[in-house]
């Protein structure tokens, strides 16, 4: 007796990676992440290479991360495979102060986000 496996969320084909914590807001996120929807591996790697965002580091990261999960666990062809899913959310935030002028303060927000990718291995084409 004990607990039932979770069924895999994704399907045989595809493969995930995230990361929880990224140190950016998930507006300057999505649009990196905009940059390699869509797109196959080779060329996702290259143009998060050579992006001028200090998050495209981390974003690279995290497609080498799904690229090896697909390798490795569930034995996907990696010359096939594509980003099908770059999905961006919010995190926490966290909150500090800094003293302003006749004794008030000010807020300020240090948000962070959370980072999805899901990459499929295209399907032969005949």
């Amino acid at each position: 007796m004990g607990k039932q496996a979770t069924r895999r969320r994704f399907a045989d084909n595809e493969a995930m990676a995230m990361a929880k914590a990224l140190r950016t807001s998930p507006q300057k996120l999505n649009l990196v992440a905009g940059l390699i929807r869509g797109r196959d591996v080779g060329s996702a790697m290259a143009r998060l290479g050579f992006c001028r965002r200090r998050i495209a580091g981390e974003v690279r990261k995290v497609l080498e991360s799904a690229i090896a999960n697909a390798e490795n666990n569930h034995q996907l062809d990696v010359d096939r495979l594509y980003v099908s899913e770059a999905t961006v959310g919010r995190s926490f935030v966290m909150r500090r102060w800094r003293a302003r002028a006749r004794g008030r303060t000010a807020r300020i927000r240090k948000p962070f986000s959370r980072l999805t990718i899901v990459v499929r291995e295209k399907e032969e084409s005949v």
